[in-house]
């Protein structure tokens, strides 16, 4: 869409989407699931977001990963992809069999530019100021709970478990289904 387009160049630049066109994207997806229980990743990023998800949808619970950046920063960074599949790579813990190739087709790897080191610190930055408002914004209204660690099987049981406490319904096999 237009504004997905828009919301890319601000991507590829390793900037944060603005609040308006964020909100737009992301209250525009939300229309229709009021009967549903949803999990956002990743926002609302900034008190404004936040404010503006309030108005349209009742929350019930804001998940804070507290994972260092230093940790965030190599993972994203040693993730490489197939473009014309979408398969993905990670050079730490999924790496193609010969490095730089895809496993099925042979063909070159490359690094999204949202994945290079320098877009990444930058990313991170602008994360870190825009969003400790809104994990406090959240902690206010006594809807945060954080989880801290660096290894997802690590911190996925508790999170999982905690989960279980707001939505008893959910299977492990429905949990691990992204949507």
């Amino acid at each position: 869409t237009e504004v997905g387009i828009l919301a890319k160049s601000y991507i590829d630049q390793g900037r944060l989407i603005p609040d308006d066109i964020m909100t737009r994207l992301m209250l525009n997806e939300l229309k229709g699931l009021d009967r549903y229980n949803w999990l956002l990743d990743g926002f609302p990023r900034t008190v404004a977001q936040a404010e503006a998800l309030d108005k349209e949808c009742q929350i019930d619970t804001v998940i804070d990963l507290d994972v260092p950046f230093e940790t965030i920063k190599c993972r994203l960074t040693a993730r490489w992809i197939h473009p014309a599949s979408g398969r993905v790579y990670n050079l730490e813990f999924s790496p193609p069999k010969v490095q730089g190739t895809d496993d099925i087709t042979g063909e070159p790897l490359v690094q999204r530019d949202d994945d290079k080191p320098e877009t990444v610190t930058k990313r991170l930055q602008a994360y870190d100021a825009q969003t400790k408002p809104v994990l406090e914004y959240y902690r206010e209204k006594g809807l945060l709970k954080s989880f801290s660690g660096t290894e997802t099987n690590k911190i996925w049981p508790h999170i999982y478990a905690f989960l279980q406490t707001k939505l008893p319904d959910v299977s492990q096999k429905d949990a691990a289904t992204p949507r």
